[in-house]
């Protein structure tokens, strides 16, 4: 049976590098990245709610109808409100969602070194200072109510979440 993972958590937290290394693990997954999404929905993005909206509702049907397809779906996104991921929740059968909790701090640290930006916009937390919506900053993240698995990356590697993710998927498919 296939499933659907949402990894979540404040830009800079690690979620692409944790999806890459959950596929390295796991191949013939699909990784839906937000931000790959948004170059092509919004190529020019202004990130009001409204905008928000539509986005996060496109990669949730994206991953439902990759779902239904039969395909293994990573979602790579921050999701700042809690009711996308419970749209995406209801929607998916299989669906486990995986926060990452880091520090504001330690993800302000991270963004600012990455050179690899998987797609990401550069500078987040600088814009988010000068007023741009930015989750953690000028716009509350939601934490997840109940999720699968909290793996706290200021303590643990990309590799370690990924077993610890790939663990659980194989564990209850």
């Amino acid at each position: 049976m296939s499933w659907v993972i949402w990894i979540t958590g404040l830009p800079g937290s690690g979620k692409s590098t944790v999806a890459l290394s959950v596929k390295e693990k796991m191949p013939d997954a699909v990784i839906l990245s937000i931000d790959a999404l948004r170059h092509i929905v919004t190529p020019a993005p202004d990130y009001s709610d409204t905008e928000r909206e539509h986005v996060y509702r496109a990669l949730v049907f994206t991953a439902h109808m990759l779902h239904e397809l039969g395909h293994d779906v990573i979602i790579d996104a921050t999701a700042h409100k809690n009711s996308w991921r419970v749209l995406a929740r209801e929607l998916i059968p299989e669906f486990y969602e995986v926060y990452l909790k880091c520090p504001v701090a330690l993800c302000m640290k991270r963004e600012k070194k990455r050179k690899d930006t998987h797609a990401a916009p550069t500078e987040i937390y600088e814009k988010g200072k000068k007023g741009w919506p930015v989750p953690g900053i000028q716009v509350p993240y939601e934490e997840p109510d109940k999720p699968e698995i909290i793996i706290n990356t200021e303590n643990e590697s990309p590799e370690t979440a990924a077993g610890k993710i790939v663990k659980i998927l194989k564990s209850r498919t």
